[in-house]
Order: structure tokens, then sequence, then C-alpha cells
């Protein structure tokens, strides 16, 4: 409930109820809260059910569907084998009926098939002719295996049977694993050669490694009777028994689903290999072949809260400005009738106002008229004594009348419109003056001044004397809130090209925050008594006046800061 209410003031209220002086009503605010839930009830009801659904219906789809990502790696990797193979049994048969036996049997030419053959097919690691005896007739390849009998091997005898034959991965002479692909030609006259090529057991490795296996999967190559013909992450070396039971698979993909392996769950698919022993085995974690799922699960969760985030600040945005709509309503019937009685109030007091300006000039006027004529008679009396001192005085006295025009002039200007005089304006200068003015009281009072100026400053079309009125009624405010031994620090910033800032802060009393909103209202006064409340109204006028701004920071205790932005030019 508390976080409904916070929100309520920033959304429904905004800042400005925040700070207000009173509450805004609590019928708004659980108007807007039993709207808020209401809706949002019945909006995201049918949303979280949907998904509550549709999570379970795609998590026992993904569970039956776990094994096609093994059929297809399995595929495409069998598919890959017996192109390898069929590519270099073509290439063996194409030789054999393409050249003569005489040839085949020629050392020279036999070597230049077996670099020929290596350019073009990778794997392979020697050639050689194979008399109908089982002795090497020829050969092309690292090794010396010219003249060596292979009449009781077993892959012999089977490729007479066969034609072609692919044999599994043995030591053989070299008691290095391989494989050979034989290939059997018979010439008209009854001879039997054979064609045959010993492949590195690396190439099916190669071949294996492009599945795009990760870490904690395996694949590897088996034979028929169940020996590693590759090695295998899992099961040890090549030539190693495979410790697993496993049943000869037909045509496709055999699947053995939740194989357990030090803890962790497998699928276990195999693949045979087609004119060839070897079976491709590949074995996957389940959480491998379900990051599709978890993908699809987090994608899923997200759309959801996004979507409920999403409606929820629809049904929030909309719930607030038909409150606001009816608050504002309330508002503007209240401010209608308050704005009626404070035409009354204002107009009375500007009518007052007028009347007591004209009261006091008439007397000032008598006042400045009588001092000059004493100016005059002291002037053209020599021999009158102390005629200097005389002049001093009558000085003072109509300094003092200028003065008070200068305030019943303020005072008019609050009860009637005062045009703008445009004239080019040195901020600093001006405020110089004006705390020339005041210099004698900062002195009694032990006040210390510090003006801060940037290098450079621009000069400003504005009134001047209306920003000296302006400038003095400030830093007398000031002045009034610090104690002996105050400080206070005017700030003069080149804001921006067109504008200009002027702030006077001091570390006096402070402001309550309630009194900060109403402080530029006419007849407020923070002083008590002692104050009229006319002095910042006038000030906040005439700024507007100047198309300028001015804004307030206080804290009670710390001081008061007064911000007022000038415009350069009257015409922006």
């Amino acid at each position: 409930m508390r976080l409904f209410e916070r929100l309520t003031r920033r959304i429904v209220f905004r800042d400005e109820d925040e700070h207000s002086h009173d509450a805004p009503p609590s019928r708004y605010r659980r108007m807007w809260r039993n709207t808020v839930l209401a809706v949002i009830t019945v909006a995201l009801a049918p949303l979280v059910i949907m998904t509550v659904v549709n999570y379970y219906l795609y998590e026992r789809s993904f569970n039956e569907e776990i094994s096609h990502p093994i059929q297809r790696i399995a595929s495409v990797t069998t598919h890959s084998i017996e192109s390898f193979l069929t590519e270099r049994i073509a290439a063996a048969k194409y030789i054999l009926s393409r050249e003569r036996l005489d040839d085949l049997t020629n050392q020279e030419r036999l070597r230049d098939f077996f670099r020929r053959m290596r350019t073009s097919f990778g794997g392979i690691v020697d050639i050689g002719i194979i008399d109908q005896s089982g002795v090497m007739v020829t050969y092309a390849g690292p090794y010396n295996l010219k003249g060596r009998n292979y009449a009781n091997q077993d892959w012999f005898n089977k490729v007479f049977v066969r034609d072609t034959y692919v044999s599994d991965v043995f030591l053989g002479h070299r008691n290095i694993p391989h494989f050979i692909i034989a290939v059997k030609r018979e010439s008209e006259q009854g001879e039997v050669f054979i064609f045959r090529a010993t492949i590195d057991t690396n190439v099916l490795t190669d071949l294996i490694q492009v599945s795009g296996l990760k870490k904690s999967s395996d694949a590897f190559i088996l034979n028929r009777d169940g020996v590693l013909q590759t090695p295998s992450r899992f099961f040890g070396k090549t030539l190693e028994p495979f410790p697993g039971q496993m049943h000869l698979p037909g045509k496709g993909t055999e699947i053995i689903d939740d194989i357990e392996i030090k803890g962790t769950n497998y699928v276990f698919g195999y693949c045979a290999i087609e004119d060839s022993p070897f079976i491709f085995a590949i074995l996957a974690g389940r959480s491998d072949l379900m990051s599709a799922w978890f993908a699809v699960e987090s994608e899923m969760l997200l759309f959801t809260l996004g979507s409920m985030l999403a409606l929820a600040m629809l049904i929030m945005g909309i719930s607030s400005n038909w409150v606001r709509r009816i608050k504002n309503a309330d508002l503007r019937r209240q401010a209608a009738i308050h704005k009626a009685e404070h035409s009354n109030k204002m107009a009375s007091i500007g009518r007052l106002a007028a009347g007591v300006a004209h009261e006091i000039n008439n007397p000032l006027a008598i006042i400045n008229e009588k001092a000059g004529l004493m100016r005059d008679i002291i002037e053209h009396t020599p021999e009158m004594p102390r005629a200097d001192k005389l002049t001093k005085q009558v000085d003072k006295i109509i300094a003092s009348v200028e003065r008070c025009s200068s305030i019943t002039h303020r005072l008019l200007g609050f009860a009637r419109h005062i045009d703008v005089s445009r004239e080019q304006v040195a901020v600093l200068p001006l405020i110089q003056d004006v705390l020339s003015f005041l210099e004698k009281e900062a002195l009694f009072r032990d006040i210390t001044i510090t003006v801060n100026k940037p290098d450079t400053l621009p000069t400003i079309e504005s009134d001047k004397g209306q920003l000296q009125q302006l400038f003095l009624n400030i830093i007398n405010n000031a002045f009034d809130a610090m104690k002996q031994g105050g400080h206070l620090i005017i700030t003069i910033e080149d804001h921006s090209p067109a504008s200009v800032v002027v702030r006077i802060q001091d570390d006096g009393m402070g402001i309550a925050q309630k009194d900060i909103e109403r402080i530029f209202e006419p007849f407020y006064s923070t002083k008590g008594s002692k104050g009229t409340g006319l002095g910042l109204s006038i000030c906040y006028g005439i700024v507007k006046k100047l198309k300028g701004n001015m804004t307030v920071n206080s804290e009670v205790g710390k001081g008061t800061c007064f911000a007022i932005t000038l415009p350069v030019s009257l015409d922006k």
C-alpha cells in the first residue's frame, strides 16, 4: 500500500502536489488505486493463464522432439563420411579401368598416380598394386612395402569376393591405426590385380569434428564388432572396445534416451555408414539439446513480463489521466471562485497603493522645492557662516527626497504597468553601484560581500533603473536574514550566449519549505510584522517584465540563494 501511495503522488498528483502545504485528498488516491487494481486484474489474468498453458505445451513438445538434433547431426556426418569413401573408391576404379596393367605395375607410373591422388584427395597415405598371389608388385608411399605378401590378410580374401572392400581400422605392418580401400580388376587373360589405398584414420576424426558438438558431448566411430575406430572423449582410444551394448542399426539413426555418465544425462544416437564396416555414434548432453527450449523459455518469459509491464504502465497512465482530469476539474471550480476574490482584493490594493503614493509625492515635492530654495540662498550669501556644512545637509535632504520618490514610484509600479526602458547595461558595475548604497550597513554589521565574475561578461539590453530596484530589494532581504558577521556571495555567470545569471546567496536563517511557494505573493511576508510582503512580489514582477526568470533555493538554518536569469536581448 505504501508503494501505491508513492505511485499515486508521483503519477496522479505529480511533483507540485508533493510539495504543497495541503496533502492531496485521499479520495483521489483511493480512486486511482482501486481503478488500477481492478483493470490490471481483468487484463492480466488471461495473459498469465495463456502463458502457463503455452509453457507446458512447448516444454512437452521439445521433450518429444529432443532426438531431432541427434538425427540431423548423425545424418549430416554420416553423409560426409560416405561421400569421402565413395570419392576415393571411384578414383581407384577410374585408375584401374583407364590404365593398362603394364602402366600400373610400372613403379614410376604408380608414383605419378600417387602424387596426383594426394593432390586431389586428402588422407591417402600410400597406394600399391597386389597380384593374385598376394604380393605387392608395385608400391608408392613412405614405407618399404614392395614385395610384401598379403595372402594371409583377411581383407585380401574378402576383396576377391566383393570386388570393392573397405576395411576396419587395424595396425598391420605399420603398427599405426589405418584402414584400406581395395578394388579388384581382372585382365582379359584372367590375371587378377588389386589396387589398394591406405587411409589415415585422422581423416575420420576430422570428419566427425565438424558436427558442431559442444565440449560436453562426444562423437566417434565404431565397427560392427563394437571396437572404437576413432578416439572417444569418454570411452578411450582407437581400437579399444566400446563398453556399451547395442544392436546393429538398420536404416536411419537409432536413439537411446537418457544415458547417465558421471552424473550427467546424455542422449546416445548411432547410424551405420553404407558400404563400410563403420558406425557413427554421437553422445550429446540433454542440457545441450534442450538449449533451444531454454532460449524459447527465456523469450516467452521476457515477452510475458514485458507485456505485463507494458499493460500495467498503460493502465496506470490511463487511470492517472482519468483521475487527474477529475481532480483538475474540481480544482478549476475552486480556482474560479478564488480568482474572483483575488481580483477584487488586488484591485483594492492597487487603488490604495496609488492613493498613498500620490499623497506622499505632494509633500515630497514641497520638501524638494524648499531644499532647493535653501541651497540657492546659501550659494548667493557669501558671508553666511558654515555655508559648506549647510550645503552638504541640504544635498542629503534632496537625496533622501529622491530616494523617497523612487520608493513611491515602485509602489505605483505595483499598482499599474510601467513601460520598460531599453538600454545597454553592464551587470557588474550596476551591482557594484547597488552595493555602494549598502556598504555602511555592511561595515556596521561586519557582513562580508564577495563578488564572483567571469573574465568576460556581455552587456545586456534591459532597464537599468528597474534592475537597480530588483537587486537592491533582494540584497536588502539578504542583509535582514543574516546575523552579525554574515557572508553574502554574489556570482555572475555567462550562462549561455543568450542569457546572464546572477546568484545572490546568503548564510542567513533560510526560508521554510512551506513558505517558498508563496514568497512571491503580494503581502505574504516571512518577517512577520516587520515586513510588508511587497518586496519580492515587486521583484518578481520586474523580472517577468524584463523577460527573465527568478528561482529560489533555501534551507532553514543554512541560507538562501536567489538565481535571476536575464536575457542578453529583450527581442529574443
